[in-house]
């Protein structure tokens, strides 16, 4: 069929992804009276956003000056020059430092986007310019039911970290109610408070309504979307860009009802949701996948990398430069029958007192409660060949009182995760380490000389608990040291964890204000990225909690507001860091 035959929609701009970078995007542009389009290929919006934490890294914020957090400019850019190194790029990071105060004002002045301060540290206090507290802001709780019939295409949450489809704040003020729940009376008529309200959800709703963390911020990133008559077609991928003498004029879809054009008069926004999924580009870009290991990601199967090969086909470059090309998350796979698995990000186990990790070789190899991204990139670098895992080792009382993975602490059943396969038990430390598939003299002398100075509250080898974030997500009744307890009595349990990811951090290279651009570092006209689409301005590291969702919706406003005219300072203004050194990249 001839393209220019098919039917046709005009828009001033089409948005290709409904997760925060894309929406932020589209409710920016169309707040500043542009018409705008949204498609989706998945049959629900939400994107990554609907699976996270919620959290946004905004130093310099409003909540954070209204709650008296003292910071500074400076210290901001001292510690975004520590953090990304090389690939510090001054002028995306003082566009970021400037225009993330400016976002969060605006979309909570103008839209249902509302936000409450954490209690995060950065995730490298001691590095030069990291705070203890006061650059993390998390989106406010929803009820869904404000999204009316539209509740049904909110995409739910992550089914593995909820129960019973029931959600959490990560924080220890939600979560502490439930490790204590059999110990303390306010604990359990809060537990039981909340699963009663549950229930009665998904009586009525047969889903919870009154959503949390990334859910909260996807729901009323597409409540505000929605209520400025701003069209989101789910299930209506894109199939490749329109060009006109060069420039990116709109885009092929197939919705529903088939193929369509939709002409973007302004620009074509590239908001797909990164290539954690495309198996070709994450085999080239991942260490441990190049090497054989596994990968098993916890992000929403659509991100297999539709934009960057869209951005590619019409003259984008995107290079793989980042040691770290991804925001690693430790993994472990969830048996769901039928052979297939649910993945489990290990977000908040690891900081437990009396929880350890180790290699193969039974060994340890890093402080288990820093980042899930640092404790990943470890993992890479410990890894031998193939072997990029590792496996958490805890004891009865330890599993009983705080879980471990998937497995809920007592009095929840630990018996169907051991015959499923997905925890090991063992009456020894040698009989666990027989059946793991761990060394078991290795083991034995770890937990050995771990327990020399657990007893005393001290991690002798790597310094658990040395830091505010290593203590942030502990027990803070464990004394002297919220992460660090001995490994006691047995029985004992093992549960094998692998390497997975929170996003790319490579990607599609762009200028300031979003848009791609070629081999010769110029614009092409009419296309931007944004999200995990566009290269990510932490340089591949990851330094707090939200250093994705805050740059993402950041840049997403401001690349909203370029499109309408409003940020010419900006414009002309080319990413410093989208060209590495040659020996550097990894063609794409």
């Amino acid at each position: 069929m001839n393209m220019n035959e098919l039917p046709t929609t005009e828009c001033d701009v089409l948005v290709i992804g409904a997760g925060a970078g894309g929406l932020s995007t589209a409710i920016t542009a169309r707040k500043n009276g542009l018409d705008v389009v949204v498609v989706e290929k998945e049959p629900v919006f939400g994107g990554t956003t609907a699976f996270s934490g919620g959290v946004l890294w905004i130093p310099l914020s409003s909540h954070a000056k209204k709650a008296g957090y003292a910071d500074t400019r400076e210290a901001v850019i001292r510690f975004m020059k520590a953090e990304t190194g090389r690939w510090y790029d001054a002028p995306s990071v003082e566009a970021f430092i400037e225009k993330g105060p400016e976002m969060v004002d605006f979309f909570e002045r103008e839209t249902e986007v509302h936000f409450i301060t954490t209690l995060y540290p950065d995730y490298h206090p001691d590095a030069d310019g990291g705070v203890d507290i006061g650059r993390s802001i998390l989106a406010a709780p929803y009820d869904i039911r404000g999204l009316g019939p539209e509740m049904a295409r909110l995409r739910p949450p992550l089914a593995t970290i909820t129960f019973i489809g029931m959600m959490f704040n990560s924080a220890n003020a939600d979560l502490k109610h439930f490790f204590r729940f059999t110990k303390s009376f306010t604990s359990f008529s809060y537990v039981v408070k909340r699963l009663l309200n549950h229930v009665k959800e998904l009586a009525l709703y047969r889903r919870g309504i009154n959503v949390t963390s990334g859910n909260a911020l996807a729901a009323r990133l597409a409540k505000s979307a929605l209520d400025l008559k701003i069209p989101i077609h789910t299930s209506t991928p894109a199939q490749e860009l329109i060009t006109d003498n060069g420039r990116v004029v709109g885009a092929l879809v197939k919705g529903p009802e088939g193929l369509q054009r939709i002409i973007a008069r302004k620009g074509v926004v590239l908001a797909g949701g990164g290539f954690s999924h495309d198996r070709q580009r994450i085999a080239q870009a991942y260490p441990h996948v190049r090497a054989g290991g596994e990968h098993f990601s916890p992000v929403p199967r659509g991100n297999t990398g539709d934009g960057a090969r869209m951005a590619e086909k019409v003259g984008g470059r995107v290079e793989i430069r980042f040691s770290s090309p991804a925001a690693w998350m430790p993994t472990s796979k969830v048996p769901l029958g039928n052979g297939e698995y649910g993945a489990f990000p290990h977000l908040l186990d690891r900081y437990k007192p009396g929880i350890i990790g180790v290699l193969s070789n039974g060994k340890r190899f890093t402080n288990e409660s820093n980042s899930y991204h640092d404790v990943g990139a470890a993992m890479v670098a410990a890894g031998q060949g193939a072997d990029a895992g590792m496996w958490l080792v805890c004891d009865q009382a330890t599993i009983g009182k705080y879980g471990l993975g998937y497995a809920k602490p007592a009095p929840m059943p630990l018996g169907p995760l051991v015959r499923n396969g997905y925890l090991v038990k063992g009456a020894t430390l040698r009989e666990l380490a027989q059946k793991a598939g761990i060394d078991p003299a290795g083991l034995e002398q770890t937990v050995r000389e771990y327990n020399e100075g657990a007893v005393h509250g001290e991690d002798r080898q790597f310094g658990r608990g040395t830091t505010s974030f290593n203590r942030y997500l502990a027990d803070p009744d464990n004394k002297p040291n919220p992460c660090v307890a001995p490994v006691g009595q047995g029985p004992y349990y093992a549960l094998r964890v692998v390497m997975g990811d929170l996003g790319t951090f490579d990607g599609i290279g762009t200028d300031v204000v979003g848009r791609v651009l070629d081999a010769q570092r110029q614009p092409i006209e009419g296309l931007y990225a944004v999200g995990n689409d566009r290269a990510s301005v932490m340089g591949g590291n990851y330094p707090g909690a939200g250093i994705t969702l805050g740059p993402i919706m950041t840049f997403g406003y401001i690349t909203g507001r370029h499109l309408a005219g409003l940020e010419p300072s900006l414009s002309s203004t080319t990413t410093s860091n989208t060209t590495a050194r040659q020996a550097d990249v990894i063609p794409a």
